[in-house]
């Protein structure tokens, strides 16, 4: 298993002189932790920008500085390797790019403004656009990986089933943190006992990339409720997951407080699609490579 990683992600300094934050390179450390917690190689795309320009550039769109026939011919030809790549070993999981790129981004890119459509725009950048066949992820979404499982777990069913969800997480390559595995399994506690799993709860969503929380049921669990508030009060993605055909309301799945600071899934499909999504096809970007 191995993914084809744009090349600044192990290498930052290939990127255009000032554009990388210190946001960007967590993202970057991040994902490579990823690969290497799960055992998924890293095999690195070529840059094409670094080749036509050199690794000491300034930053600039497609049409400013790439849009020329000299750099359609390097990225054709660096395609061409990468199929060799994948002719040798196989496809790859994905290809983890970086939004905004105007070579590499996956859901953005930054292809210069024209007719006054802005410079930045959805699609991929111009190299990617040459792999469009081959699913890509944006870096800052692969680096997300550490998971709070917020579900209740009262029951033996319920608990069977946060090991069904969590397992089919694991499967993607997510590290997921499930409180049932601390203990929090039974009524006969403590008073220090309930002080030690709340400590370790709040540390763990703390620590979280991400929480998932199923939320079926006639009203969601008021724990797995806490949980999804405080994760959302610190800024970190909520995806709930509700199999539950009833309704809330005339326009509301279930508590309006909990549908409107998370994104509500209707299944385990669409929860690997909402937490995993890997993107084809570039032909819906702005341009194809040169156009």
């Amino acid at each position: 298993m191995y993914v084809l990683a744009c090349p600044c992600i192990l290498d930052p300094s290939l990127r255009a002189r000032g554009i990388t934050s210190d946001a960007d390179r967590t993202a970057f450390s991040r994902a490579l932790e990823r690969c290497r917690k799960a055992g998924i190689e890293v095999v690195s795309l070529p840059c094409p920008e670094t080749r036509y320009l050199g690794k000491d550039r300034e930053p600039g769109t497609f049409l400013e500085r790439l849009n020329t026939p000299e750099f359609r011919k390097i990225q054709l030809d660096l395609a061409e390797e990468v199929r060799k790549i994948i002719d040798e070993r196989g496809p790859p999981l994905c290809i983890v790019g970086v939004d905004s790129s105007p070579t590499c981004g996956v859901t953005a890119t930054w292809y210069g403004s024209v007719e006054g459509i802005p410079p930045k725009r959805p699609g991929r950048g111009s190299f990617l656009s040459l792999l469009a066949d081959i699913p890509a992820i944006d870096v800052k979404l692969f680096a997300r990986y550490r998971v709070y499982l917020a579900a209740p777990l009262f029951s033996e069913a319920e608990r069977a089933y946060n090991r069904e969800i969590a397992t089919l997480l694991t499967g993607r390559f997510f590290e997921v943190f499930l409180p049932q595995d601390i203990g929090d399994d039974s009524a006969a506690r403590s008073a220090d006992g309930n002080r030690e799993i709340f400590e370790r709860d709040l540390a763990a969503v703390q620590d979280a990339d991400l929480v998932v929380a199923v939320i079926d049921g006639a009203d969601a669990d008021s724990g797995t409720a806490w949980e999804m508030g405080y994760a959302f009060a610190l800024g970190k993605p909520v995806v709930a997951l509700r199999t539950d055909f009833r309704m809330a309301g005339h326009h509301e799945r279930v508590n309006l407080m909990l549908e409107m600071s998370s994104a509500v899934v209707g299944s385990k499909a669409d929860l690997l699609e909402a937490l995993f999504p890997l993107k084809r096809d570039g032909a819906h970007g702005p341009h194809r490579d040169g156009a």
